[in-house]
């Protein structure tokens, strides 16, 4: 019998390029994927956080999210046949809400694809994904990297600020010059920094001398809001001058809540490796017209039916608050588990997310869940809950 084996060493986590704002502001820091971040701030807490987005706004560090560039001739055909989108019809500027599958057809990882350029054969794209995936998926890409594609992620040298909520456009304006108005949602844009005005992309994504500032207009929070990609220089200034504008700081845990209410999923948490686009009810976001990988798998679930769907729940009862885990349960039998739950801070009440089978899961369906031993009514919503 030989020795033990050695535990795995788990290296500690890493910071962004902001870590030390968010220690001078007094972040509750935890250890999020290989990352500290902040869950919340001392000063303010969720809640608080949490109702600054909703009447006027928020500003996330989102830096640990996987920023990776695929670039050159053959980079369209790359992300066509990973991706269940034709990243050779997207159009110059637009953001596209996708996911990795594996052949089976299960989600590996959201994302969010954008196409840079606007040449007549597409081949620049800036890919923004998960912080717990980003290395997995720059490997599966390298994997399958065809010849004339680069591939590059810039973390480190490129960061994320996110500013959310209703007052987020004019304090983007005013802090950046920016003129982002015209910006639709799920679009972005080059601007310059001088005159605040569009301008076109150059080929070559060089963060380190990023004169042009680029912004894209999507969000996790389902407010009005953009995201600041800015350089390692430039981050942290703009950072302080965007709160002094009057973005209120905000953590992780203003940022679950905020998602839960409009029914975002969450990778790790509503997925992990084992649900399909269908089943978290991402049908929208398929493109069937050209061959994927997981394309075939999906078809053969679509045709068979049956399959649980992404559901909301809402509990009223006081006090009675969901979490990750909660049995979910029909006419005292449990049929399943919520992914995600907690208090909505809008409405006051609990809320739970997860996937519910065709027969339980019809808006108005009366449920109950087992919290803290007991056993409390729910009952079935469409989503978002806000």
């Amino acid at each position: 019998m030989g020795p033990p084996s050695a535990s795995p060493v788990v290296p500690p986590p890493q910071g962004t390029l902001l870590e030390k704002e968010h220690e001078s502001l007094g972040g509750h820091m935890v250890d999020f994927h290989g990352w500290r971040m902040p869950l919340y701030y001392q000063s303010t807490g969720i809640l608080a956080e949490h109702r600054a987005v909703r009447s006027g706004a928020g500003i996330f560090d989102v830096s640990h999210m996987g920023i990776i560039t695929i670039n050159g001739e053959t980079a369209a055909d790359l992300l066509s046949r990973r991706l269940p989108l034709n990243a050779k019809t997207q159009r110059t500027n637009a953001c596209k809400y996708t996911c990795f599958l594996d052949t089976d057809g299960d989600i590996i990882d959201d994302a969010v694809l954008t196409r840079l350029d606007s040449r007549e054969t597409p081949g620049d794209y800036l890919l923004v994904v998960n912080a717990s995936m980003a290395l997995r998926i720059q490997e599966l890409l390298q994997q399958h990297r065809p010849k004339g594609t680069q591939i590059e992620r810039w973390n480190g040298r490129l960061g994320i600020v996110a500013v959310q909520g209703p007052k987020s456009r004019e304090i983007v304006e005013k802090v950046l010059g920016a003129e982002v108005k015209p910006l639709k949602f799920y679009t972005s844009a080059f601007f310059d920094a001088k005159t605040g005005a569009q301008v076109p992309y150059e080929k070559g994504f060089s963060p380190m001398a990023f004169e042009n500032r680029f912004i894209s207009r999507t969000g996790y929070t389902g407010e009005l809001g953009y995201e600041l990609f800015l350089p390692a220089e430039l981050i942290t200034q703009k950072w302080k001058e965007l709160i002094e504008a009057g973005a209120v700081p905000c953590g992780l845990g203003a940022r679950d809540t905020l998602r839960m209410e409009k029914g975002y999923l969450l990778s790790g948490v509503d997925f992990t490796g084992h649900k399909s686009p269908l089943e978290c009810g991402l049908d929208r976001f398929l493109s069937w017209e050209h061959e994927f990988v997981g394309r075939a798998a999906l078809e053969k679930q679509k045709k068979a039916g049956g399959y649980a769907v992404f559901t909301g729940l809402k509990v009223t009862e006081r006090g009675a608050v969901p979490r990750t885990g909660t049995p979910i349960l029909a006419k005292g039998s449990p049929i399943t588990l919520a992914t995600s739950g907690g208090l909505s801070p809008t409405l006051g009440h609990g809320i739970a997310l997860g996937f519910l089978p065709p027969e339980w899961r019809t808006p108005g369906q009366k449920l109950e869940m087992e919290i803290r031993g007991k056993t409390v009514p729910a009952e079935v919503v469409g989503l978002p809950f806000v």
